[in-house]
């Protein structure tokens, strides 16, 4: 077993090298380029269109869920630990500075998951039961034709594997072992009852899943959000300083003080991009299966919405992660990960803020269980039909018990492996149909423009 995890940490090490992370990035620079900073321009005119289709049967078009229902399913799926854990770990590892390079990430990430939507939505089908599924199987194989199915599968096996790691036995083993610590609550009690609830949900399909959305990851983020905003009203005066030692750091690096080993230039750029990118999953290709679900008449629509998941993920939540941290000076203590957002919240907020964390950490990480079922039934269904949909259902479930009390190392190096192999196909098809893209979203906004879009 030693020399398995040994192996597949090599392999990972291979496939995140900054290699991977300029691809990534290269892809959401070229295709902000491509669409003439499009994201940036039409921020305000996706969330008009995300309050416009916000109540079941005011947005028109077919699909299951609304606009707003699948922004909440996508973004249950990456708001969470990448947030919590993620700006902890960047920190520790690249300084200050790296916060900078989250942003940086996200903004050209936002043409990433914009493209990504737009496509789902283009490329989606009507399967056996009337559902709309999409995803990047789907337009690979449908805007790339059938010499390319082969990559579709590709991406569904990987994405199914990756289901069964980051999504379901790594979340629960976290929530367990949080109960635990907490409070003395055996693993395996824990793993049940996530078991049972989340059983109870995933058999109502996207719609009862994006209904969970809808109320737990607003309500989450809105806590998370306001026991940051509290603790940097108490650190107001510090502010200003902490955002000119983002922007400084993230150029000149970080010298040794406290508890921080020091970092170098290279050490924020590489940290911070990562983070940013396990944090928002722009490029991976799993919020795009969510958003073929989502009631639009235009897949222009769609992907103006799906764009906001990042920037809420990132620009708003991650932000306020790092300006805690940061401000309250505890980035320098030698902690890392979860630890030091914890001990950032406690510090500026002291008895609620640890609170808020960790009751953050289970609920995201419960949500994130739900959606990344529905991923794995739509990666089940590009290979194999509808019909062992049921088995998965049991398996999932199965597999939430387990990993409550199961030692995940090898799980954790076998999904950093696949969320990486889910990269390349989806990328590859991004610019391949980036072409498309850029065309109807042009022709988009002239209608819009004439007033003549649906």
């Amino acid at each position: 077993m030693e020399r398995l995890n040994a192996f597949l940490e090599s392999v990972s090490g291979v496939l995140w090298t900054p290699v991977m992370l300029i691809l990534l990035l290269g892809t959401g620079m070229y295709l902000t380029l491509g669409l003439r900073l499009l994201p940036l321009r039409k921020l305000g005119y996706g969330f008009r269109m995300l309050w416009a289709g916000i109540r079941p049967g005011a947005q028109k078009g077919e699909g299951e869920i609304t606009p707003f229902g699948a922004l909440m399913t996508s973004l249950s799926a990456t708001i969470g630990t990448g947030n919590i854990a993620g700006v902890g770990t960047a920190i520790h590892l690249g300084g200050p500075g790296a916060v900078f390079w989250m942003w940086v990430t996200a903004l050209v990430g936002m043409a990433t998951k914009y493209s990504e939507a737009v496509l789902a939505v283009r490329y989606r089908e009507v399967d056996s039961r009337s559902m709309h599924v999409g995803g990047p199987m789907y337009y690979i194989k449908n805007g790339l034709g059938p010499r390319w199915q082969w990559l579709g599968v590709a991406f569904a096996l990987f994405g199914l594997i990756a289901a069964f790691g980051i999504g379901n036995t790594v979340q629960s083993n976290s929530v367990a072992d949080s109960m635990n610590q907490a409070l003395g609550v055996p693993q395996w009690a824990t793993g049940a009852v996530i078991a049972m609830v989340a059983f109870a949900v995933i058999v109502g399909g996207i719609g009862r899943i994006a209904r969970v959305a809808e109320a737990l990851v607003p309500v989450m983020g809105l806590i998370y959000v306001a026991g940051a905003l509290v603790i940097l009203a108490f650190n107001l005066p510090d502010i200003p300083q902490g955002v000119a030692r983002i922007f400084t750091d993230a150029f000149s690096g970080t010298a040794a003080v406290g508890g921080f080993a020091g970092a170098g230039v290279v050490a924020a750029v590489q940290f911070g991009v990562a983070r940013g990118l396990f944090s928002n999953e722009a490029g991976l290709g799993s919020a795009p299966m969510a958003h073929a679900a989502a009631q639009t008449t235009d897949p222009v629509r769609q992907g103006v919405v799906g764009m906001l998941g990042t920037f809420i993920d990132t620009i708003l939540v991650c932000t306020m992660t790092a300006l805690v941290i940061v401000t309250t000076g505890a980035w320098d203590s030698g902690e890392t990960g979860a630890g030091l957002t914890t001990m950032a919240f406690n510090k500026g907020l002291p008895g609620p803020g640890d609170f808020v964390v960790a009751f953050g950490l289970i609920v995201f990480a419960f949500t994130t269980t739900l959606t990344w079922a529905y991923y794995g039934e739509r990666c089940v269904e590009f290979l194999v039909g509808v019909k062992p949909l049921k088995a998965f259902r049991l398996i999932w479930v199965a597999g939430i018990l387990v990993g409550s009390v199961a030692s995940l190392e090898l799980i954790w190096n076998l999904a950093d492996i696949t969320l990486a192999l889910m990269a390349f196909p989806n990328l590859l098809a991004l610019l391949l149909l980036s072409p498309v893209v850029m065309r109807i979203s042009r022709e988009y906004f002239l209608r819009e423009e004439e007033g003549t879009a649906r």
